[in-house]
């Protein structure tokens, strides 16, 4: 496993094995949360405000980024129009990447997938404001346990002895959930009932199941959804064989420390764009996604920290 000086502070199968252990969240020491809304505050000294020339725009990642560079290309002119900036998409190839973009200031504006989001916002300053949704306002996504036809597991029990595939360290539904899961629900941890492995991304998870190169993975069905919609896989290539509870989906926001006029325009593009007809509506609508809602850290991801503080998970961001 690779790990950063910003990752996660245990191995991933040690992460797996842990008891459970009460990790409050806390914002790495360069921030200050001074409204308690568990994010960083805009600075108050406005020499350390940043005002680019161009904003860099990453999505979280997957297997094929310029798929959806394409897919966010509408959105992207929408946002240089409201800013008046340039706008420029970020292929990423890790969560970790991403966080390290905006750490070091060279990434501005983000969507992080759930389980990364706690990471970004406690080490890299993100600020999310928004999530996609459906018509009605609801959102969410589960994480399943796939296998395909065949495979002789049938159940969660018959992950004994064989190798799960984990999508990557920081991925909630890919790694977080089923690690907490695995253990509360069926007593079975990584290095002794059954072996981890990691692909990188859902897409790589779910494509390797397929094609039968992974017995089994752990991934979100957002994103098996629009790979079977896209005719990527077949859904008799798939067979689930669990489904968590509804988690949130990616979120999105911004670095603290842009200017806090720039920070409005942006939330006002994400909230003023118009989907219809759009590429963005095409990928995600076949999660029946169609808008941006309003949403709180504090309380939309409070699931996904008590996930982590099931795991024992502690965030080094120095």
């Amino acid at each position: 496993m690779t790990t950063t000086r910003f990752l996660l502070t245990a191995t991933a199968a040690a992460l797996i094995a842990a008891p459970a252990a009460h990790a409050e969240f806390m914002l790495g020491d360069r921030y200050v949360d001074n409204d308690g809304d568990l994010v960083a505050d805009i600075p108050e000294d406005e020499s350390e405000w940043v005002d680019p020339d161009t904003l860099i725009f990453a999505y979280t990642p997957v297997e094929d980024p310029a798929v959806y560079a394409e897919v966010w290309a509408g959105f992207l002119d929408h946002l240089s129009e409201v800013t008046g900036k340039d706008v420029q998409f970020f292929p990423v190839q890790s969560n970790a990447a991403q966080i390290e973009a905006m750490r070091a200031g060279r990434l501005h504006v983000a969507g992080f997938n759930t389980g990364s989001n706690p990471l970004a916002v406690a080490c890299a300053g993100f600020r999310p404001f928004a999530m996609m949704a459906a018509e009605d306002g609801s959102f969410g996504y589960e994480m399943e346990i796939i296998t395909y036809p065949g495979s002789g597991i049938e159940e969660v029990e018959d992950l004994r002895g064989q190798t799960l595939a984990f999508t990557s360290e920081t991925s909630n539904s890919g790694f977080k959930a089923p690690s907490a899961i695995l253990m509360a629900e069926f007593g079975m941890v990584a290095g002794e009932d059954f072996e981890a492995t990691f692909s990188g991304a859902h897409d790589n998870s779910i494509l390797g199941v397929a094609n039968q190169d992974y017995i089994a993975a752990s991934i979100a069905n957002s994103v098996k959804g629009r790979m079977i919609d896209r005719e990527v896989v077949s859904e008799d290539q798939l067979e689930v064989i669990y489904q968590s509870q509804t988690f949130p989906t990616t979120g999105y926001g911004t670095v603290y420390n842009l200017t806090p006029e720039l920070q409005d325009s942006i939330r006002e593009a994400f909230f003023s764009f118009d989907w219809e007809g759009t590429a963005l509506a095409e990928e995600f609508g076949r999660n029946g996604e169609d808008q941006f809602i309003e949403i709180s850290f504090a309380e939309d991801w409070a699931v996904i920290r008590t996930i982590d503080e099931a795991n024992g998970v502690t965030y080094d961001c120095n």
